[in-house]
């Protein structure tokens, strides 16, 4: 629950997402907010939420269902969809999206939960990425960005393009208009606002871990732009804090959402309150004397009433995975899918390889820090080579799979190491144990602790929870936090796994 009454007064606690949604916008319309999310490699991309009071949250679609390069047909770890932003205008949703190593593309929906329309593109660019438009008032249109260090070698400056008002692509690139070398180093993230005569640019600055929330302002699109810092860690146990987003609720109240990033778990959302002073935004609150806002760990709720909650769990009804899940790599759920007659999911045993490589392997988030998932897995439709299995998937990965043999299934214990960090890297699994099990279907769970570590067992035919090996460490992925992961491989298309019920206990 994040609501909580102190002395009659609703709280709320952060964080409002304790799940790896990075780079969060948000935006209102009516009574509704909304919020996008990078997610890289993992697709459908760019995670849609929705709130009615900016605690609790909903998922509701995806901005991208897949990226138009072929190289995305397989894993790209690190690459895909970087920093979005989310706009309303004139009665459409926008999202521009960054590839880093390809531009900046924008999508367009009517409704929020899509569907959405094909990328277009903005701007052709290496290394151009965190765009965020703004419409002004004379019909103009800009684009602030930022620059990503891994590709062009910037990482402190942020360019104002001019954008055409019908194509929305760039018609001028436009002049740097903020140099942080000296004051503000690793300056990305831009968020681009108007308000009182003064345009806003929202950045992040000094890196994800220990950085901090800087704003820019000018009379000018183009500035000359002023800065200052307007919330920092401070003494309070918030690092970063790191890129976010205003939003106004409609009691005129200010709010701001950022993330934390917590290392394996990734990058979660905190809700600040937010407040101005002589055309200053104020975000936090003083904690420490320094005049500068620091984050909360608790504050007063903003109005509004709860839509639900962000289901982690799934029965995969008539055979198909939840909103939580996204693939690898471009999806083909054609070819990666075989419902069956009721509930559960059907995985195709077709892949090759390592879990890593492998552009079928569905996964979700890791719901929390602490928690305990278990899932029924059954090779009944496979031949000899089908292994069936669930796992915690970043640099370090483990999985515990059933494996069918020629006259007999066994249960193991996987581990596995990136060896190559390159998007499309390799990796090297080790099978670290391994059991007979005399069916073809068990029930097998994975216990995490703190985001930190993570149990294997399954459970034998009398019910009783048997333990298999050491815990492993846990750890993140390329620009995100572990994943849960469940996957079929190492036989043929006419192969089906049957995975039923997972359920994950928080």
């Amino acid at each position: 629950m994040n609501n909580s009454s102190v002395n009659g007064q609703t709280t709320y606690q952060n964080p409002v997402l304790p799940m790896d949604f990075s780079d969060p916008d948000p935006v209102r319309v009516g009574e509704d907010y909304y919020l996008i999310s990078s997610s890289f490699t993992y697709l459908p991309g760019v995670p849609v939420l929705h709130s009615r009071d900016l605690v609790h949250w909903e998922r509701i679609g995806y901005c991208v269902s897949r990226l138009p390069y072929d190289r995305y047909e397989k894993p790209a770890h690190g690459c895909g969809t970087w920093a979005p932003s989310l706009r309303y205008h004139d009665g459409k949703f926008y999202a521009f999206i960054p590839l880093p190593d390809e531009g900046i593309f924008y999508t367009e929906a009517t409704d929020p939960a899509g569907p959405w329309s094909e990328l277009r593109c903005v701007k052709e660019a290496h290394g151009w990425i965190d765009p965020c438009p703004l419409w002004d008032e004379d019909g103009q249109v800009y684009m602030a960005h930022a620059f990503a260090n891994s590709r062009c070698g910037i990482k402190h400056k942020i360019q104002v393009s001019r954008l055409d008002p019908e194509t929305l692509r760039v018609i001028e690139d436009g002049p740097i208009v903020f140099d942080g070398v000296l004051t503000q180093p690793t300056s990305e993230g831009p968020k681009f606002y108007r308000r009182n005569g003064w345009y806003y640019i929202f950045i992040p600055a000094g890196g994800v871990e220990h950085g901090w929330q800087t704003v820019l302002r000018a009379r000018n699109v183009f500035g000359p732009y002023e800065d200052r810092i307007v919330m920092h860690q401070g003494n309070t146990t918030v690092n970063g804090p790191h890129q976010g987003g205003w939003v106004t609720a409609p009691d005129g109240s200010d709010w701001f959402l950022h993330f934390q990033d917590r290392d394996a778990l990734g990058r979660v959302v905190h809700l600040q309150p937010m407040c101005w002073h002589n055309d200053w935004p104020f975000i936090g609150l003083e904690q420490n004397g320094d005049g500068i806002g620091e984050p909360v760990l608790e504050w007063k709720a903003p109005v509004g009433t709860n839509v639900g909650s962000l289901t982690v769990s799934d029965r995969f009804v008539k055979g198909q995975p939840g909103l939580q899940w996204q693939w690898q790599a471009n999806p083909h759920p054609e070819q990666w899918l075989r419902p069956g007659s009721g509930d559960g999911l059907g995985l195709v045993c077709g892949a090759q390889g390592s879990l890593w490589q492998q552009p079928n392997v569905l996964s979700q988030m890791l719901p929390g820090d602490n928690f305990t998932a278990s899932v029924r897995l059954s090779l009944a439709e496979a031949g000899v080579g089908a292994k069936t299995g669930i796992a915690i998937l970043g640099h370090q990965y483990s999985a515990v799979e059933l494996c069918r043999e020629a006259d007999h299934c066994t249960v193991r214990l996987l581990s596995g190491q990136v060896t190559d960090l390159s998007p499309e890297g390799g990796a090297e699994e080790t099978v670290v144990l391994e059991k007979t099990v005399d069916s073809d279907e068990i029930m097998v769970t994975m216990k995490v602790k703190q985001a930190e570590q993570v149990e294997y067992g399954f459970h034998t035919p009398d019910g009783t929870l048997e333990k298999l090996g050491d815990a492993f460490p846990i750890t993140r992925a390329t620009w995100t936090g572990a994943r849960l992961g469940l996957y079929a491989r190492g036989a043929g298309q006419d192969d089906v796994a049957r995975i039923q019920d997972l359920q994950i206990l928080l």
